[in-house]
């Protein structure tokens, strides 16, 4: 499965520029440190990093530093004894084990512990380590890659992470671009990421995206990055209703919505006090008499769909939805209002 997800899919100089240093670092059988935003694609990069590399047909094993109790990571890695603590029943093979010969990830490396940190350092040093309850000392051959999204040099000088760790890690250290700085890659993954949820959902045929959904996605700036954009185009698919359509509806937040809880949502109010609070249009209008009641009307429609076109990149289609309103609604509002043309 993994050899099929070592070409990742993009073209833009970016994400060229990556594919070529990886494939450079493959070759050289040293520690390698992934650094990237949350949803950039580390665990990838690292998969790519073994199968080019002449490790490839060892094994590739994988951990998650922050998913593993404190108390739980050392044995995860090193293995331990049976009776070496309660509970250990029978003797257990870590992960340092379990990639000899060959790769082991160590994701959000950054969340291990000092102490688990000197023994990772020691066999990246050494290439010797004992199972937990154990004295006795076993030879392994494991090329580390470590991936964090953390600032590990201000982690080090903050005596977070270990100074010496991380100067065995860095031999060379990739960095991957987030998504918005990949021009040109989202349309290519999006309709990638399409076509599998179509697939998946038994469709016979795949549209793809309006070209108005296309721009909204290529002008988002993605904080979540790739596996955002995953989810952004799975979503979309998996309300579509009719695969012979080019898809226009995107919902980049899923939690959109005027019955969003907030911070003091918990707060009821007292009993007998009114549940609705004044709307915008009756705190802004004047006491003063007389009073042109369409022209106040008019203007907070037309600052409420501004701010609303705003508040969905200018997106009309998502705009429209926004509001509660048809497509066809939404444009006729806004040419009344002179927002758009006639």
């Amino acid at each position: 499965m993994l050899r099929d997800q070592v070409s990742p899919i993009g073209e833009s100089p970016a994400f060229l520029e990556l594919q070529e240093r990886t494939s450079r670092i493959a070759a050289i059988d040293r520690p390698v440190l992934v650094v990237g935003e949350r949803g950039t694609g580390k665990e990838l990069i690292a998969a790519r990093l073994h199968f080019l590399s002449p490790r490839w047909e060892g094994p590739f094993v994988k951990l998650n530093c922050a998913a593993i109790a404190e108390n739980l990571i050392e044995s995860e890695l090193f293995g331990h004894e049976a009776g070496a603590f309660t509970g250990a029943e029978r003797r257990r093979t870590g992960r340092f084990e379990m990639a000899n010969g060959g790769t082991l990830f160590l994701d959000e490396i950054g969340d291990a512990s000092l102490a688990v940190q000197e023994k990772i350092l020691r066999v990246i040093e050494y290439g010797e380590m004992e199972r937990v309850g154990s004295s006795r000392t076993l030879d392994v051959d494991v090329r580390v890659i470590g991936a964090t999204n953390k600032d590990l040099p201000a982690e080090a000088s903050a005596q977070r992470f270990r100074a010496d760790l991380l100067d065995r890690l860095a031999f060379d250290v990739v960095t991957l671009p987030p998504l918005r700085a990949r021009h040109g890659d989202v349309p290519l993954l999006a309709e990638h990421f399409g076509r599998a949820m179509a697939h998946e959902l038994g469709w016979e045929s795949f549209s793809g995206f309006a070209a108005d959904a296309l721009a909204s996605m290529d002008a988002y700036s993605w904080p979540g990055n790739i596996r955002q954009l995953r989810n952004v185009v799975e979503r979309a698919i998996a309300k579509g209703s009719e695969p012979e359509v080019a898809l226009s509806d995107i919902l980049f937040d899923p939690f959109d919505s005027p019955y969003r809880p907030s911070a003091t949502s918990d707060q009821q109010p007292e009993q007998g006090a009114p549940a609705v609070s004044p709307s915008p249009a009756a705190e802004t209008v004047s006491a003063v008499v007389p009073l042109d009641v369409r022209a106040e009307v008019a203007a907070f429609e037309k600052r409420l769909f501004e701010e609303a076109m705003t508040a969905n990149r200018h997106n009309q289609r998502a705009t429209a939805k926004h509001l509660g309103l048809s497509y066809h609604q939404l444009r006729n509002a806004l040419k009344k209002h002179g927002l758009i043309g006639g």
